[in-house]
């Protein structure tokens, strides 16, 4: 009989990807099998290792999609079969999660197990609302209390009268109940003047947050028809959320934005918009893969030593290349003295990624700025390897080669598509949750036109931005405006152009 494998239950925390624990992360990637739940991000699963098994075991709005029971015998069975089982699960496993009867079912069947604490949303999504549990002016003192008890019980087991004399309390999975709920703490002594607030979809961009006082908040949430998931705020402490409210007030808060570059050069995009508060929609277009033929790079490689320079075009261009010349030479101080220019500063860290200095970066992150920055040298007899795209064009070499440069084009990737079609994104545009495509190469046009169909199919109030004059051709190419169009020519730039934009509209 195989030794079972370890059961992870992990907090994925309350939204945000970014409050998954360090160690609820590092067990998510080691595991084989991944048990999620509705509320954990889709972000968080994409760093579930790619071989791993995902199985959703979700419910909405009290609608399960598979009873505890069974939940709980996926996890020995897989458990049995040798898997290491990430048990994913939103906020905390222990708070209201029914973690702890998990635990007590792989307990009872012998199977090992580890708890990873996780970031309620009890505590996240007032944080994120601008609304403190505890403050020494208004309380010092908070009760998690459900709003969901057990429909089997005849009587409620919270201490109604209790509770009602503490300073904040916080009612979890409470909104179909709340009328009672209010009824209740008012019945039992709570002034119905008691600030109070409901949050849903709490750290996530498409926070909402609704207040008002213990007595009318019910028939707020009724009449803005405020739905599941959302928890509510009881307590003077809501009153704080007027001056300390800070995530809603980010500048790209809510506006949904298109990534369209491959998974593995996304993060950096990622990263900006999410600071900046923008619902961040992963639609890669292109993958990146080995050329066809790999003679013309292999030939360089082998004779690297005869090079003055390597021009890099693209990050992309630099892992390809890096990736081929581990395989076939191994030692990088074989690239000593060769000099190395980048088109851009994201190229340029790329380089410096791998421990090798950067000498030359142009004014301009353009290819016509690589050429005019090697115009105030001489380069007249040297030798240059310039690896790129196997569909790229020849401002580079050709200009190079005017000025008396030897000049090698070795193809080091291609880009595909990834197949698919675009209905998902088609509906995400008609439904009004994207506000801007982004588009950083002439590629990732044509291949976002090919999945989505006729222009037709991007509503009039998406918005279109891009990276570079060659990218912006291509969208008109295409006939698509562009609305969005930035100098420097990098990721940063692109977002600070998004933001101006957006702000004045």
């Amino acid at each position: 009989m195989n030794k079972p494998g370890t059961v992870y239950i992990i907090g994925a925390g309350p939204g945000d990807p970014g409050l998954i624990t360090v160690r609820g992360a590092e067990c998510l990637g080691r595991a084989d099998v991944v048990v999620y739940d509705y509320l954990v991000s889709g972000e968080i699963l994409r760093s579930a290792s790619p071989d791993a098994r995902l199985v959703y075991v979700g419910k909405i709005g009290g609608r399960h999609n598979i009873a505890q029971e069974d939940l709980n015998q996926i996890l020995v069975d897989e458990a049995l079969k040798g898997n290491t089982v990430a048990r994913l699960k939103g906020g905390d496993p222990f708070i209201f999660g029914r973690g702890g009867e998990e635990a007590e079912c792989l307990q009872k069947a012998g199977i090992p197990f580890e708890v990873v604490p996780g970031v309620t949303s009890a505590i996240a999504a007032p944080a994120y609302a601008g609304i403190p549990l505890t403050h020494r002016a208004f309380t010092s003192t908070v009760a998690f209390v459900t709003g969901h008890e057990d429909p089997a019980k005849n009587e409620s087991a919270i201490d109604w009268r209790g509770i009602s004399t503490i300073g904040t309390l916080v009612f979890l999975m409470g909104v179909k109940n709340l009328p009672r709920i209010t009824a209740r703490l008012i019945e039992n002594g709570r002034d119905p003047a008691t600030p109070a607030a409901l949050i849903r979809w709490g750290t996530t961009p498409d926070q909402e947050t609704l207040t008002g006082t213990l007595g009318d908040i019910a028939a707020l949430a009724e009449e803005q028809h405020f739905s599941p998931p959302a928890l509510c705020v009881v307590g003077e402490v809501v009153s704080l959320r007027g001056s300390l409210a800070w995530f809603e007030k980010k500048p790209l808060f809510g506006k949904g934005v298109v990534i369209t570059r491959p998974e593995r050069q996304a993060e950096e995009l990622a990263a900006l918009l999410r600071e900046r508060g923008a619902r961040v929609i992963s639609f890669p277009t292109i993958e990146i893969v080995p050329p066809a033929d790999c003679g013309d790079l292999d030939r360089a490689i082998a004779d690297i030593e005869q090079y003055d320079w390597i021009v890099f075009t693209s990050a992309n261009g630099v892992r390809s290349f890096f990736e081929r010349f581990s395989a076939l030479r191994g030692d990088i101080r074989d690239l000593k003295g060769i000099r190395i220019c980048t088109i851009g500063p994201a190229t340029r860290a790329c380089v410096e990624g791998y421990h090798i200095p950067v000498d030359l970066v142009p004014d301009e992150y353009l290819s016509e700025g690589v050429v005019e920055a090697f115009e105030k040298r001489d380069i007249q007899g040297t030798k240059i390897l310039l690896p790129r795209a196997e569909i790229a064009g020849d401002v580079i070499s050709a200009g190079l080669s005017a000025m008396g440069a030897r000049v090698d084009v070795a193809v080091a990737y291609r880009t595909v598509s990834p197949g698919g079609d675009g209905s998902e994104i088609r509906a995400l545009m008609e439904k009004g949750t994207v506000d801007v495509l982004t588009f950083t190469s002439p590629s990732t046009v044509h291949n976002f036109m090919d999945m989505v169909g006729e222009k037709e199919a991007i509503p009039d109030n998406v918005r279109i931005a891009c990276i570079g004059p060659v990218t912006e051709n291509a969208c008109r190419e295409a006939g698509l405006r562009v609305d969005i169009m930035q100098g420097p020519y990098s990721i940063p730039g692109l977002v600070e152009a998004i933001e101006k934009y957006l702000m004045q509209e």
